[in-house]
């Protein structure tokens, strides 16, 4: 999977970006669909935001953003969410597939 790092009127520390490229790609797991990522940092203040756009084949992209007060805490704040995210789409396509079989399965 292909993750792009964006910086949006900040500078970001390498470990910052080394983290949050590790923590996309482990999102992996729950989509072997995800196409590319984009990881957007910026800083709001005294806060830092970074920002996920997960590209996912045949579906649409899906989009979270981890707020903290430093970029690490921040990417983990947002893997986090996306990971939440990828984990009730899976359980909502794993039911409506069980749903269907159902369905085929009583006629």
């Amino acid at each position: 999977m292909r993750v792009q790092i964006t910086a949006r009127k900040c500078e970001v520390p390498s470990d910052a970006r080394d983290r949050a490229t590790t923590l996309i790609a482990k999102l992996q797991k729950f989509d072997s669909d995800l196409l590319s990522a984009e990881v957007v940092f910026q800083e709001e203040g005294h806060r830092k935001a970074v920002e996920g756009i997960l590209s996912i084949a045949r579906s649409e992209p899906v989009v979270a953003t981890g707020n903290g007060t430093d970029f690490l805490s921040a990417s983990d704040d947002l893997a986090e969410k996306l990971s939440k995210i990828l984990r009730r789409r899976r359980s909502q396509i794993r039911d409506r597939a069980r749903a269907t079989a159902g369905e085929h399965g009583e006629a």
